[in-house]
Formats: structure tokens, sequence, C-alpha cells
């Protein structure tokens, strides 16, 4: 592969550099005149991997497409645009954005003029980039998390049927406001709080691909929430890397559970947020939860492994009993609160004490939900480079291990509400049954549900008539 002069490729190095310089802000998007209409008369589509920060990205990836006049397509076979939105998280991940970007290879030769790009954190790998660039010549754009907006110039650089374009930038980053926007519902909405990490946790690749931790001024947050509550909109997520650490960029008087309070101030019905990393969650944080009814009881927080040593390779920086007590504190003070996890099992050298004490958090905390992964090493990463005796089939059955025990105590959890009854926000019908709905309780249970003349947004009664592991079936209170 011959590299361009013009292309900008990804580098670790320089995307794990951090330094105290500011933040830029920057509100200024617009379109060129000799772009505005490039997307007349044309269709995109874009398949997007992992977490809901690359789900608001797609979003914004949609409304810039749409001020280009394109419009979207339901499949990838009736686009002009394909563009893949990746995560970089799990080696899987990558297997199935370069199976679907195989299976586009057809769809290129039949049409010469279609565009095929791939972005997101993937991009950001080193050698994904390369193999990109080495092995799909369909593949005619490539960019990164950092600069989105860019889309318009990048489609117009591409109206040469000869041009690829490669645009990977590994830097800090910048806060970008007021992207055009394509919301996913009409009912639900994604907000972002802040981008990037600077946990550097040792599994994670995220602080590579994302950028250092920068924080959206409360103002323009606020401002955002006021907006959507007025569009009708029910429930925000606020989102971030590690959600707690909001504001530490900013100010010492800025604070996620400030930003909380002034969120729940607003009268919008229903607040989540996430993701939570113990070692930045605060008593304060606790305290406002528990203060206001529209802030759900539903938190995630990563316990990752319930082993010291494993916790201190992971450079997770809080210990098993840290956790715990964390844990304990959240039950005690928020009614009815529900707690999900994240679980590595097979870090490398865990042993099979390690892995007890993991199981021994999972019986002592009883979880509500559970995301359970067997470790996967990420190129670029610590821990990439350590040692593992741990074969692959100890790993496979320690996840099933593990899986068996927290389902049970899921179940157990859910049994509990058999009888009661719930509010459920509607997401919408069943594509098989109109009087059958589906939605989610304020603890983040997802409900099945019959009743009549409902649409999404409701919010509404219902009876939980039968729990299982994943959902509960229940049945409309007539009001």
């Amino acid at each position: 592969m011959k590299i361009k002069e013009n292309w900008h490729l990804p580098d670790h190095k320089q995307a794990a550099r951090r330094t105290k310089n500011a933040v830029e802000v920057i509100d200024d998007f617009q379109i060129d005149n000799d772009t505005v209409n490039i997307g007349n008369g044309k269709r995109y589509f874009i398949s997007t991997y992992g977490c809901q920060a690359n789900e608001r990205d797609s979003e914004t990836l949609s409304g810039i497409l749409e001020a280009l006049g394109y419009e979207a397509a339901s499949q990838a076979d009736q686009a002009d645009l394909i563009l893949m939105n990746t995560c970089g998280i799990r080696e899987n991940a990558s297997n199935n954005v370069l199976g679907e970007i195989g299976s586009y290879k057809r769809l290129y030769r039949e049409n010469p003029d279609l565009i095929i790009g791939v972005c997101g954190c993937m991009s950001q790998e080193e050698g994904f980039a390369h193999t990109l660039l080495e092995k799909y010549p369909q593949v005619r754009l490539l960019f990164g998390t950092h600069n989105l907006q860019d889309l318009p110039s990048m489609l117009s650089r591409l109206q040469n049927p000869k041009e690829r374009v490669v645009e990977i930038y590994s830097r800090e980053g910048e806060v970008y406001e007021n992207l055009p926007s394509h919301r996913a519902s009409q009912h639900k909405a994604w907000v972002n709080i802040m981008y990037g990490c600077d946990k550097f946790c040792t599994y994670c690749i995220v602080p590579y691909t994302r950028g250092k931790q920068r924080s959206r001024t409360m103002d323009a947050i606020l401002e955002e929430i006021k907006v959507l509550k007025k569009l009708g909109y029910k429930e925000i997520t606020l989102l971030g890397q590690n959600v707690n650490a909001y504001g530490k960029d900013l100010s010492e008087d800025l604070s996620f559970a400030g930003l909380l309070e002034e969120a729940a101030k607003t009268g919008i019905d229903r607040i989540r947020f996430m993701t939570s990393h113990p070692w930045d969650f605060s008593s304060e944080m606790i305290d406002v939860i528990a203060k206001y009814p529209n802030i759900m009881p539903y938190i995630h927080l990563p316990l990752q492994s319930g082993d010291d040593e494993i916790l201190r390779r992971m450079g997770r920086r809080y210990t098993s009993e840290d956790y715990r007590r964390l844990f304990d504190e959240i039950r005690e003070k928020i009614p009815n609160v529900s707690i999900s996890t994240d679980i590595i099992v097979g870090f490398p050298n865990e042993s099979d004490e390690a892995f007890e004490h993991t199981m021994d958090m999972v019986r002592y905390a009883h979880f509500d939900n559970a995301f359970t992964f067997i470790y996967s090493p990420r190129p670029g990463t610590p821990a990439a480079r350590m040692e593992d005796p741990i074969s692959e089939s100890t790993k496979k059955e320690r996840l099933l291990h593990l899986n068996k025990v927290w389902n049970d105590l899921a179940l157990e959890k859910n049994k509990a509400y058999e009888g009661r009854i719930v509010e459920v926000l509607v997401d919408g019908p069943s594509r098989k049954d109109p009087n059958h709905y589906s939605g989610y309780t304020d603890t983040f249970k997802l409900v099945n549900f019959s009743g009549n003349n409902l649409k999404a947004g409701d919010l509404v009664r219902v009876r939980i008539d039968q729990a299982k592991t994943f959902s509960m079936d229940g049945t409309a209170i007539e009001e």
C-alpha cells in the first residue's frame, strides 16, 4: 500500500498524549455553497456498532447528510452512500465490520459510483486502518471520531471517482456544538455531556480513539434538554465515557451531581445517564439521584472484576471493598434502585481464585443485569502485552458459569415484580400485533404488554403478570 501525502492516518502514541491546553469549543458549522446540494436525489445508509456514543454520532452523521440533500435508505443495496460507524472495544466487532464490508463488494462492482465509508472508533486503530486500505479497495472514505463535521468536504472530494479520502486524526479533540442531527426517536434522546476519557484502563482502547476528557458547558447541555422537552421528548440519557468526571476539566465548581440536579429542575419526565466509573461516583451524586423523582433509579456501575489484584492490573483505581461500599450506599439511599454492571472474564493471568472473587461479588450484589465478556486484547493497550497462560476453553467455561449464576439471580429479582403495577414509557407497538407494546420501567426493565390505543412516548401504568430473566410480560391498566 502506498501512503498518499494527503492521507491522515492514526498514531497511537500521539493519541495517548494529554496536555493542559484548553479545549476549543467550535460552533460555526456551515456547508459551502458548492457542496450544499451534493446529496440531492441520493440516499444514504448507516450501520452503527457499539455504544450509545456511537448511536449519537450516527444521529449527527444522518443530520449532516440530510442537510446535504440525502435521504435515508432502509437497506444498503438502495443507497448511494454506505457508512459503517464502528466500535473498537472488542475484536469480534472488528470481524463483524470486515464481514459487512466484504458483503458490499458486489454492490461496488455493480455501481462504481457507490461510496462506501468507515468511520468511528475502529478507524482510529492503526492496524485496522491499514488493513482497510490494503485489502478493501471498495472503501473509499475513512475517517475517525474527531471530524464528523468535515463530512461535507470529504464527500465533495469523492465526486472524483479516482479519489480516496482518508482523514483520521489522533488528537486530544475539541467540542463541537450545534451540529445537525436526525434523532432516531421522537420521545427518547441521547444528550452528550462530555467526550473522551483520561482513565487509561489497561485493557481499554477508548482513550486512544476518543481523545482526552472534555466537557460541554452546563449552559449548552441544559439548553439542549429544554429544547428537547419543548419538542415533546419524555426521556433523555446523559452520555459520556465516564459521566461522573463531568466538569473536572472545566472548573472546580462543576460536578456531575450539580449537572444532574440542574437537569432534573428542567422538569423533563425522565433522566438517565451512562456510563459511570466507580472511582468518581460521589455521595453527592447518590443524594441527588435519591432526591429527584425524574432521575431514574437505575445505575450502570461496571465492576469488571471482583479481585483486587486483577483490578490493580486493569488500572481501575478501586478495590473490591471500595466497590462494595459504594454499592451498599447506592442501595441504602436510593429506593427501588436497579443496578447493572460489566464484567470481564479471563483478563491475563486471572487465576481460579481471582475468578471466584468475582463470583463472590456477583452473589453479593444480585445485579439486575450484567454485560459479560471474555477479555479481548486490543492492540496498543498495556494489557495486550501481558502474558496470559489461561486457555480459551477455561475462559469460556468461566463465562458460562458466570452467566448461569447472574441469570438465575436476575430472574429472582424480576420475579419480585410480579403482581406489581409499574410506570412504563411506551417505545411502540409490536409489528405483529398493534395491541401489543413494549417499553421500559423507571428501573430499566423491559416490559412487553397488551393495551389499547397507545402510542410511542406515552407513560402508562402496567401490571406485571410474568417475569422472565431479560424481560417481563404485563397488561396496561385502563384509567
